[in-house]
């Protein structure tokens, strides 16, 4: 299991997709994942999160209707409340 960061500058984050499943449409859900994803880091990290187009393929690589369940984001700082986010496990096609 992974612990929550006690510094902001470096982490990995085991976020969990299953909200996203219950809610509306399954047509949007790849959409809804990738705006879950960004508003989950900001509300844990408090400032901008910039997300890597990794992320994106990642999730999509299933077709909308079908993200992932989780997924494992490494986040670098930037800039003063300014975050990058990418994949924390190279995913091979």
């Amino acid at each position: 299991m992974f612990e929550m960061p006690k510094d902001k500058n470096e982490g990995i984050y085991l976020i969990p997709l299953r909200h996203v499943y219950r809610a509306g449409s399954r047509r949007d859900r790849g959409k809804r994942v990738i705006s879950y994803i960004r508003k989950f880091l900001e509300r844990h990290l408090g400032g901008k999160v910039i997300l890597d187009p990794a992320i994106s393929m990642f999730i999509y690589s299933r077709k909308i209707e079908k993200p992932p369940r989780k997924i494992l984001v490494r986040f670098l700082k930037i800039d003063n409340g300014i975050y990058k986010a990418m994949l924390a496990v190279e995913v091979k096609r």
